[in-house]
């Protein structure tokens, strides 16, 4: 198979070599000493540092830089979705875990699916709409966090939704093909192509309706959005065009303060929220990958991707099965991410033949934003938001500027499944922060956005940092290596093994070498996610900021 890498980079004016052989281009970190942000599009980033420059804490930073990304980037993220977020308190020196995904309807019970022969949840549509948590977290995280008032947070974002801004090129890209998936439903046309079609890159796009809803939020709080009139239009939307979601769902909406578990890797460790996400995936995929030698097999060796791809296998198949909301099923969470648990796992490995297969453990007896924030007094926010598949369920209620999410396709419909779908309960989640101490100091706050890629995407990033050595950019910008068709928490299991998706830029012996141990491979250039990063540096007090190159977005700091 033909290995298009050296092409690409032949392109490029910035190229990082390794000792293992490997060539991909890369840019230089941002350094800054005061404070950092980093997002997926430009004008969020600035309005960070700006919220920054203005005596903002990280908290407020990140909140303002999230309602920008509603704005500019909807096929990500917005109001209509759920958040997750980790904040480091420089104040106590503690971590401290936000959830704030919805609930399901109240009123929707399993036995409806069946009886309207639903095997699955509709991607698409009224049915899989949850509570939209994002709004509660914002207001949680500033409650306890903050320092300026909201209504200067959710300014920039209310001024660039009024007066307008010109589109980025791969956000254009994603709305443009959204057009034919979504057009069809009330109220997307209206909201999102004026004029009759998707706004192109550089072209300038206003959301009045948009600034309007910010604005009652920035006036009324979070209860405009629960209580209030945006609640009534939600409501009367769902109801008007079949959905479940009801005014007393969203008044009932509370996010939950968790405490983020652990795992170590090589003397760092690596913090996710715990379940209904799926972030403790990352660390049983790390603590598996931590009996082999990664930095002597090299990046972008076969043994290496080899032993990466079949750690996911074993963590995916145990996400299949026990990852869930745990108000409504007793999860083996400790168990799950020990390094006992994951020494008995990395045995079924075979060394020399992939797995069509795997099973889970048995304790009986693709779209998102993510941004990172950090201020003066050393706090650092970890922060993802999304509306799941792009522009979510493509109900956009009313004239209220965004969409609804989709997570509630995330349930299992199968009677006894940890994740079978129950009435106000929260779905399996895709979507997770993630942050990294060092010697019990903050050391990296960092995600890689791109649901399944999500938990795989934060172990190659953290392989790059501590076993290649690469910095915080080079990092991100490596090329990566997605594996799809493990069993999934919905209820599908693995087939043949799956197939392990390549980034251009590996070698042909790799993927030959690959082959020959019977994994299916496949060559593609997009499916990667997005990353951003923020690492601190206790000896200089500063910041190094990344954001990768697959994305709109930059790092920024002052």
């Amino acid at each position: 198979m033909k290995s298009w890498g050296a092409f690409i980079f032949m392109a490029m004016s910035v190229v990082e070599m390794w000792a293992a052989g490997r060539t991909f281009a890369t840019r230089s970190e941002v350094i800054a000493p005061s404070g950092m942000a980093a997002t997926s599009q430009p004008l969020a980033t600035q309005a960070a540092v700006a919220v920054l420059q203005a005596g903002g804490s990280a908290v407020d930073a990140a909140i303002a830089a999230n309602a920008v990304l509603g704005l500019v980037e909807p096929t990500g993220c917005g109001m209509g979705g759920d958040l997750f977020a980790i904040v480091w308190d420089a104040k106590t020196q503690k971590l401290h875990g936000l959830n704030a995904s919805g609930r399901s309807p109240r009123s929707l019970k399993l036995e409806w699916f069946k009886e309207n022969g639903h095997a699955h949840i509709p991607a698409l549509g009224p049915i899989s709409v949850s509570v939209p948590g994002c709004v509660d977290g914002w207001f949680a995280l500033h409650g306890r966090f903050g320092r300026l008032p909201m209504k200067r947070l959710l300014q920039p974002a209310i001024d660039y939704a009024t007066k307008g801004f010109p589109l980025s090129p791969v956000i254009a890209g994603e709305m443009g093909g959204s057009v034919a998936t979504y057009r069809s439903f009330a109220g997307f046309a209206e909201t999102y192509m004026p004029g009759g079609h998707m706004p192109r890159a550089g072209e300038r796009f206003q959301n009045p309706r948009l600034a309007r809803s910010y604005q009652q939020i920035a006036e009324g709080g979070r209860d405009a959005f629960y209580k209030g009139a945006i609640a009534q239009v939600i409501a009367k939307h769902m109801a008007a065009h079949g959905g479940f979601i009801t005014a007393e769902d969203l008044a009932q909406h509370h996010s939950e303060w968790v405490e983020p578990v652990s795992a170590t890797y090589r003397g760092y460790t690596v913090w996710e929220l715990p379940p209904n996400g799926q972030g403790i995936a990352a660390l049983q995929m790390l603590n598996i990958l931590e009996g082999y030698d990664v930095g002597k097999m090299g990046f972008g060796s076969a043994a290496y991707l080899h032993a990466l791809v079949e750690a996911k296998k074993l963590a995916f198949e145990d996400r299949a099965k026990h990852y869930a909301d745990p108000a409504f099923a007793k999860l083996p969470v400790q168990r799950l991410i020990s390094k006992p648990y994951a020494e008995e796992r990395r045995r079924l490995i075979k060394p020399d033949a992939a797995a069509a297969q795997f099973p889970a453990g048995d304790f009986s007896g693709h779209d998102t934003i993510y941004l990172t924030t950090a201020d003066a007094d050393g706090n650092m926010v970890s922060l993802i938001q999304s509306n799941f598949r792009g522009f979510g369920s493509g109900v956009v209620p009313g004239d209220l500027g965004f969409v609804l999410q989709s997570r509630g396709e995330l349930f299992a419909l199968q009677p006894g499944h940890a994740n079978v779908y129950a009435p106000g309960k929260r779905p399996f989640h895709t979507i997770i922060p993630a942050f990294v101490t060092r010697d019990g100091k903050p050391w990296l706050s960092f995600g890689v956005m791109g649901g399944d890629m999500q938990p795989q995407g934060h172990v190659q990033v953290l392989v790059n940092l501590i076993d290649f050595g690469m910095s915080l950019q080079a990092a991100g910008d490596a090329p990566r290596v997605r594996h799809s068709g493990s069993s999934a928490p919905t209820g599908e299991r693995m087939i043949n093994g799956g197939t392990v998706w390549l980034e251009p830029g590996f070698s042909a012996t790799t993927i030959a070498a690959l082959e020959k141990l019977g994994h299916r491979v496949q060559v593609q250039a997009g499916g990667y996610g997005g990353y951003q990063a923020i690492r601190h540096d206790a000896k200089e007090k500063v910041y190094h900021g990344a954001s990768e190159s697959r994305k709109d977005g930059h790092a920024a700091g002052y």
